[in-house]
């Protein structure tokens, strides 16, 4: 009987340290993962937040929404040529990451519907506007997801396409985001990475708010995504494919 109560007193006590030993180590993670930032006065749009030798850039808030849906955004961009880019199947899986209003994600929905798209954004005023416009179209394969800072907030190996249309830049956590798209990622899925050319002085965007290949190649390295290819056919941008190393 004396035995019985140790082999209990033991097993509650297992249970009890159990989880604190697992906080432990999620502490220790996220504390690895913040040393990898630096932290000083920067650029005036930048956060004062750097990471491997890059300012990351102020969040574009709702009230832009505006200029994510001007007229023209089309020849400016070449969007057309970008969903080409995708090479979207219709019964493709695809998370729009920073969707905004929705201006790339109610033009993919119509070539995956037999899928589904994953408007995936921070802001509710957003995911509002999203939603106005997913029911005024009556649109039954477009999905929306409150992600974080730190999570897109999507199952394990959902989706088989991943875009990001000049947001990357400005995530608070690149390491965390880029590990939950990875986590999201199926084992073929491709991440397009859609950034305005840093090289290109010629782009009438502000520095901060645009990313040199070599930095995004460096980044997304060190996430273990490799790059396919730069699809060079857009005006402004560069159309990365990332795919898992």
């Amino acid at each position: 009987m004396v035995h019985l109560r140790n082999v209990l007193r033991l097993s509650v006590l297992f249970l009890i340290t159990l989880p604190l030993y697992q906080c432990i180590g999620q502490d220790s993670k996220s504390k690895k993962a913040e040393e990898n930032y630096t932290f000083k006065t920067g650029d005036p749009n930048g956060i004062g937040k750097w990471y491997m030798g890059r300012e990351i850039a102020h969040v574009m808030g709702f009230q832009g929404m505006g200029w994510l849906e001007r007229s023209t955004r089309e020849e400016e961009e070449n969007t057309s040529k970008l969903l080409v880019n995708m090479a979207i199947e219709p019964s493709d899986s695809i998370a729009d990451i920073g969707a905004g209003s929705g201006y790339h994600v109610f033009k993919m929905a119509p070539l995956a519907k037999e899928g589904l798209i994953y408007a995936v954004d921070i802001q509710d005023e957003m995911l509002a506007a999203l939603r106005i416009t997913k029911e005024e179209g009556d649109l039954e394969n477009i999905a929306l997801v409150k992600g974080s800072e730190k999570s897109i907030n999507l199952p394990e190996n959902s989706v088989d396409k991943v875009l990001m249309v000049d947001v990357y830049h400005e995530f608070n956590y690149p390491i965390a985001m880029i590990a939950s798209i990875k986590k999201a990622l199926r084992p073929d899925g491709k991440l397009y990475l859609i950034e305005y050319r840093g090289e290109d002085d010629s782009v009438p965007i502000k520095q901060l708010h645009k990313m040199t290949e070599s930095q995004a190649v460096k980044e997304m390295n060190a996430a273990g995504m490799k790059l396919e290819r730069n699809i060079d056919n857009l005006p402004w941008q560069h159309c990365m494919v990332f795919s898992k190393d």
